[in-house]
């Protein structure tokens, strides 16, 4: 992947709340596409192996969420968590980090994550199917800057963190607004 890639048309399931649904699970189901969460937005979208797992609970999803702020001073409308879990499991852990600003987008098929190029076998770790780690600027559904964790293999032996860090990509950003502005 790189710069200048529109992203791939896709149709993500997702579970929204709705206080109309009675019950303890307020919940209906809504078809959401590629469209619906990028067009006309410059936004961040990050991409990571697996909710609940420890870098991504810990350090990943955290720092964007408290950073949402200086995102926005750098021109960016939304800030976007994908993995290849269902949207299930994406809201439980939405609501377990008790999120405010990300908001979380599910891949459950793994289908945006395949047609990105970014689906690889995580099945030394007993996972399957899941996204290898990194992160981009996308404006308007187009790759702006393009930030992935390199070896991107199938049963990787690790986990490399650090070129998709909010840290990283906000940098990039604040660089970027800097040379336009020289």
């Amino acid at each position: 992947m790189k710069a200048g890639v529109k992203l791939p048309d896709v149709t993500f399931h997702t579970r929204v709340r709705d206080e109309a649904v009675e019950g303890p699970n307020p919940f209906r189901w809504e078809d959401k596409t590629t469209a619906d969460y990028f067009a006309g937005k410059r936004v961040v979208l990050f991409s990571l192996p697996g909710a609940f797992t420890p870098t991504c609970s810990t350090y990943q999803l955290p720092g964007f969420e408290k950073g949402f702020a200086d995102f926005q001073a750098e021109g960016i409308d939304e800030i976007y968590c994908m993995s290849v879990n269902d949207s299930f499991v994406m809201n439980k852990w939405a609501e377990a980090q008790n999120l405010v600003n990300v908001k979380v987008i599910p891949d459950g098929s793994g289908e945006f994550t395949r047609k990105m190029g970014m689906l690889v076998d995580k099945a030394n770790l007993g996972f399957g199917a899941r996204s290898w780690r990194y992160a981009a600027i996308i404006n308007d559904g187009v790759v702006e800057a393009w930030f992935e964790e390199p070896g991107l293999s199938d049963n990787h032996p690790e986990d490399p963190y650090g070129v998709s860090s909010p840290e990283t990509v906000l940098k990039h950003l604040t660089e970027a607004k800097a040379e336009v502005a020289a």
